[in-house]
């Protein structure tokens, strides 16, 4: 019986192969062919891992969520008040000058592909529920007075907003460049009295 930390490194060997397939080559050229060619290992180990395609492109998709979720979880625990928090978490969300430009254009990638297929709705769908309950609880930290009707159209309206970015910027980047994308995300908000009511809050 394989060892357990040999069993993780082979994961992680896959893991990182799928990213780097998805990077490269997008959803499209995620194929289990290609994965074994990036990890330098055979098809048949892969397939060990992932039977069928379905399962790696499931297994991506997870991979996608991880990345972002580490990124936002680190970006709230560096800021020391909940608007820095929720300013932040927002802020690492679109692509602006962070360079996650390949992140940008996987999950758009996803997103297509989720139209199509029930399983991949299910994880795009609790992806984004994920993110909406952060990006909720940190409003709410904001505004305790806020009524929950308040904070859900707050809530959704900032995410639409960075998630539409995402979208955008990735298909037209030249259009959407970083400091556009930084404006409309401090402009929005500006007018849904975030920043203002949070900010005396703060201080």
């Amino acid at each position: 019986m394989p060892k357990q930390r040999d069993v993780q490194a082979q994961r992680d060997l896959l893991s990182n192969a799928t990213w780097q397939v998805l990077a490269e080559d997008g959803l499209p050229g995620l194929t289990l062919r290609a994965v074994a060619e990036r990890a330098g290992c055979t098809t048949g180990l892969v397939m060990h891992a992932f039977p069928t395609k379905k399962a790696l492109l499931l297994h991506a998709r997870d991979l996608l969520y991880e990345r972002t979720a580490v990124r936002a979880d680190a970006a709230e625990a560096a800021c020391t008040d909940a608007f820095g928090a929720l300013a932040a978490v927002l802020g690492q969300a679109v692509d602006l000058p962070h360079g996650h430009h390949d992140e940008s254009r996987v999950w758009v990638g996803f997103l297509a592909a989720a139209l199509a297929d029930d399983d991949l709705a299910e994880r795009h769908r609790a992806a984004n529920r994920s993110f909406l309950a952060r990006i909720r609880r940190l409003v709410a930290a904001c505004r305790p007075k806020w009524t929950d009707e308040r904070l859900e159209r707050t809530t959704k309206s900032l995410v639409a907003l960075v998630e539409g970015l995402n979208v955008l910027a990735a298909a037209d980047p030249k259009t959407y460049p970083p400091r556009l994308q930084q404006d409309a995300l401090a402009e929005a908000l500006a007018s849904l009295s975030v920043i203002t009511e949070c900010g005396s809050a703060a201080r």
